[in-house]
């Protein structure tokens, strides 16, 4: 075989496996486009799957969700009155539902993983639904490095933007399944509120899972109000409890988290990977009864101590602690919790979350949701090694150890895509282009 034919044959199969990719993508949004296709013409159908196909393309960070950089074509998609944002919610409450129940039947914990964070537009004023947000970028740039000095003080930063709610579903091992994403405003037609929304979302996968799975709450949950809520739905909960918060001992007096075990030896110790510095610490662990001050209900403190210099984990849960397995239990369920932190990242970096300039709410809430897709389905990907391989190992290779042994490579696998869908634009992309 000469070196032509040779050529000629790997863009072949590059080619085909273009075409692959694209028929997953399609594949998994099927659901979505058949309903899609009862309330739209065909045309905007192929234009709602091409969108999601050009937002994994685009590499361009600030201006990613632009519809200037995707293309004239969305405009159409996006003020259609055929369709709103929730045709993707509940696509994704579906999704979601399939995966958590193929757990359950495989006997695997389930987790519900929360977290909150903020879409920020510091440089609008105009669009709808905006209301100020305290900068996490702000709170950022404002921290104390080492080896430097006079960080600005002064009281928090706030700028104009959305709140946003995530929430995923996930095994103790693999990687995770979105289950809805939520932005919310606190000014004008569309404003609520965090309680009202946040349980609303609660009711919502109470009535799926009920008790089958265990939610896992950071410390922005932590306090009576959310509490309450976690009793009247009796759902089972782990939540980081902030250490200057009070508790009640088991003789019902009331002290502070970090009061209730100090001077305890923790019961067993192991070696816990620290996802966030990437590497292993040597972590004790130690449960203690406790009573929470509104309702005196019965709970148990999980204390993981990870060594000189580190702040504790103090995990509050109503789960029964008889053991230390089962205390080891609930902190590396709370340890899957850096998902969370992860996708947010990856949202706002990747896939340029706090791009899109569109006046209107819903429409909005329409271009995140679709994005929100692309996401989707690249974690979807995850499940399909070999393809995978390949892609990574064409496209986007790398000979660092680190970057071999990361478990979900989100940022090569998107890479990847985007240089053999620019390469080789798959069928639908090229049809709708020469179109």
């Amino acid at each position: 075989m000469n070196k032509d034919t040779q050529k000629w044959a790997i863009k072949q199969e590059h080619q085909k496996k273009s075409g692959e990719l694209e028929k997953r993508c399609y594949e998994f949004l099927f659901g979505l486009l058949a309903s899609l296709d009862a309330n739209l013409n065909r045309r905007l159908v192929e234009t709602f799957l091409a969108v999601v196909l050009a937002i994994i393309m685009h590499r361009n960070r600030p201006q990613g969700l632009l519809l200037s950089e995707l293309g004239g074509y969305i405009s159409n998609l996006l003020h259609s009155k055929g369709w709103s944002a929730e045709f993707i919610e509940t696509y994704l409450w579906v999704q979601a539902e399939r995966q958590v129940e193929t757990w359950l039947a495989a006997g695997e914990t389930v987790l519900v993983i929360w977290d909150e964070s903020v879409v920020e537009k510091p440089e609008s004023l105009q669009l709808e639904g905006l209301c100020a947000v305290r900068s996490s970028k702000a709170q950022r740039l404002k921290r104390i490095k080492p080896g430097f000095f006079n960080p600005p003080g002064g009281r928090p930063i706030f700028v104009p933007g959305y709140h946003w709610l995530q929430v995923l579903v996930a095994g103790m091992s693999g990687a995770p399944q979105i289950a809805t994403f939520q932005w919310w405003t606190t000014r004008g037609p569309h404003a609520t509120d965090k309680r009202s929304l946040e349980a609303q979302v609660l009711r919502e996968v109470t009535d799926r899972w009920g008790s089958q799975v265990l939610h896992v709450w950071d410390r922005g949950f932590a306090g009576a109000p959310w509490l309450s809520l976690a009793y009247v739905h009796a759902v089972r909960f782990v939540l980081r409890w902030p250490k200057r918060y009070g508790l009640l001992d088991e003789c019902g007096q009331e002290r502070a988290a970090w009061q209730l075990t100090r001077g305890k030896r923790s019961w067993e110790y192991r070696l816990l990977w620290d996802a966030r510095r990437r590497c292993y610490r040597k972590t004790g662990i130690l449960a203690v009864r406790v009573y929470d001050k509104t309702y005196r209900q019965p709970l148990w403190l999980v204390v993981a101590r990870p060594g000189a210099g580190r702040e504790p984990w103090y995990l509050l849960t109503n789960e029964p602690i008889r053991t230390a397995q089962e205390a080891w239990q609930i902190v590396l369920a709370y340890a899957r919790r850096w998902n969370i932190e992860m996708s947010i990242r990856f949202d706002k970096c990747e896939l340029a979350f706090e791009s899109p300039r569109l006046h209107q709410w819903e429409t909005q809430r329409r271009l995140l949701l679709i994005a929100t897709l692309a996401y989707a389905f690249l974690l979807s990907l995850l499940n399909f090694h070999d393809l995978l391989n390949w892609l990574l190992q064409f496209w986007c290779h790398r000979t660092g150890q680190w970057r071999l042994k990361v478990k979900a490579p989100l940022y090569r696998l998107r890479s990847a895509l985007s240089r053999l869908w620019l390469t080789h634009p798959p069928p639908l992309i090229q049809r709708l282009t020469s179109g």
